[in-house]
């Protein structure tokens, strides 16, 4: 099943996960403080979502580590940034995220809202998942998982 129960942990520490250096970016993501769905520019979870619930969690599932083993069958001499660079297989893992959330609408035909970036709002992924037994590996290795998150919007 591409979806699970959840009760979102919020945590808004989580959006300073984009400040966090990384190879080629040593002032984090580049998308920090510019595009609108990311923080400080993203609204909160509780902003955004009924706190009240239901919420679900829709997944997908990357086998990255087969990736890998093919990139390096066909390039034998590239090292394992190369093989695993994600120009090379996030498009394919987020258009099955995006069949996964086409599959979870049709069978929960109401008004969901579904957020694609769930810790720009301030939902620390990786223990939510890790609350219905789904372990998010950093950095992934065999697998790489791409979550959203389901809720009935915030009423005002």
């Amino acid at each position: 099943m591409p979806y699970v129960s959840i009760k979102p942990i919020v945590d808004v520490t989580v959006r300073g996960l984009c400040c966090r250096a990384y190879e080629g970016h040593p002032k984090g993501c580049p998308n920090f403080m510019h595009a609108s769905r990311c923080p400080p520019n993203a609204p909160l979870f509780s902003e955004v979502f009924n706190l009240d619930g239901p919420f679900f969690a829709i997944y997908s599932r990357f086998p990255l580590g087969e990736h890998v083993e093919a990139m390096r069958q066909a390039h034998p001499n590239w090292s394992y940034r190369q093989l695993s660079c994600v120009l090379y297989w996030q498009g394919t893992a987020r258009k099955k995220l995006k069949t996964e959330i086409i599959t979870f609408k049709t069978a929960h035909p109401q008004s969901w809202l579904i957020e694609t970036t769930p810790e720009a709002f301030g939902c620390n992924v990786t223990e939510t998942m890790r609350t219905v037994g789904i372990e998010l590996p950093w950095p992934p290795r065999e697998y790489a998982y791409h979550v959203a998150i389901a809720g009935l919007p915030c009423v005002s």
